[in-house]
């Protein structure tokens, strides 16, 4: 068994080791056993029946063949280990590395090998900031994510008022520019007898109904690259062409047009409550503006607006009537009979199409 009277060489440098607010041990590195520590390390680290055991035996987890192996390639070991004081716990970190050969200092302790030092440190504070941090991280984390769920929720809610291009341009700077499309093309659709079926209907089940027609009618719409601008009642407005270009609009409208009556027709077989539909259908020059200040709405003006409302006025039940200009911008897909001259308010005689359907679409 090693002297512990006076186990280093030094007196004075084991009287220091010993005053140090850091736990220290040397140990022989042949067999483990420590030759002398301080107080602080006998505290954290206690032989509690064999004050001879190695290290292994007073550190519970410590590998010695990891510790050999490491120190062998001259670096240092390190790990850490909590140690309970009564209700206290202590985080501390253990760095294991080998002293410098000193002349005589084995023959002075009685060791079989050289000599390594153990030094533990408490650490609990940087464990308690960097806990704090960790804390703070996550909040902050969270937070994020809430706050980006919170914007992707008000995107949504505004894509309904607005085209996606226009809520880009408000977000970037702030306000809109109203533009000038010298060519779109716009659909208005309203349905016959609707202010009768408020009236005599249920208006909850009514309201229920229209808002499930309204729900496949945006379905239909966005497959088609065009835009709801609104609902107002029981009418609903599309547009293609604006706020980004696209030179197929009419050809877009055509097919948005054929499918959202051939959605009616279908609804109609299966429900007990028949719904009809007027659809006007014209091309010219739209205006598109975000309007308001405190409630924001994208609308669209203009001669193909107006005259889209006109046709769909002047439309028979289940009838989808164009104006010339959009009919010469579809392809023979289409199958479109001519209804002739017709005088339309404000807009003078036009020459009006019904759009019958379209080719190699629902069998024909």
């Amino acid at each position: 068994m090693p002297d512990r009277s006076n186990p280093i060489p030094g007196a004075s440098l084991a009287q220091v080791m010993r005053t140090l607010n850091v736990a220290v041990a040397v140990v022989d590195a042949a067999s483990w056993q420590i030759v002398f520590e301080n107080a602080l390390f006998f505290k954290w680290f206690p032989a509690a029946e064999n004050p001879d055991a190695p290290v292994d035996a007073r550190i519970a987890g410590f590998d010695s063949s990891a510790a050999t192996q490491r120190l062998e390639k001259g670096r240092p070991y390190q790990f850490e280990r909590e140690v309970k004081l009564g209700a206290r716990t202590v985080a501390v970190a253990v760095e294991v590395r080998s002293l410098p050969p000193v002349e005589g200092d084995g023959a002075a302790i009685g060791a079989a090998g050289p000599l390594l030092i153990l030094e533990g440190r408490d650490i609990s504070k940087q464990r308690e900031a960097e806990y704090m941090l960790e804390s703070y991280s996550k909040v902050a984390e969270k937070n994020a994510r809430d706050l980006q769920k919170e914007k992707e929720r008000v995107e949504r809610l505004l894509l309904n008022i607005m085209p996606r291009a226009v809520l880009a341009e408000l977000s970037e700077y702030g306000t809109t520019t109203p533009r000038l499309f010298k060519d779109a093309t716009v659909l208005m659709l309203d349905f016959v007898g609707f202010t009768d079926m408020a009236i005599s209907r249920d208006p909850g089940a009514l309201v229920a109904e229209l808002n499930d027609i309204f729900s496949a009618f945006d379905r239909i719409v966005e497959m088609f690259d065009c835009e709801r601008i609104k609902t107002i009642g029981d009418a609903y407005m599309a547009v293609s062409g604006l706020p980004d270009l696209n030179p197929d609009h009419a050809v877009n409208i055509a097919k948005a047009a054929l499918r959202m009556r051939r959605y009616i027709e279908r609804r109609n077989e299966s429900n007990p409550n028949r719904w009809q539909c007027r659809i006007g259908v014209a091309s010219g020059p739209v205006v598109g503006s975000m309007v308001g200040i405190q409630k924001y709405v994208y609308d669209i003006f203009g001669p193909a607006v107006n005259l889209a409302a006109r046709l769909e006025a002047l439309c028979e039940p289940m009838q989808i009537l164009l104006n010339e200009s959009t009919r010469g911008q579809l392809t023979d897909q289409f199958s479109v009979n001519e209804i002739g001259d017709v005088e339309v308010k404000g807009f003078g005689t036009q020459t009006l199409h019904a759009l019958e359907f379209e080719r190699g679409i629902g069998g024909h």
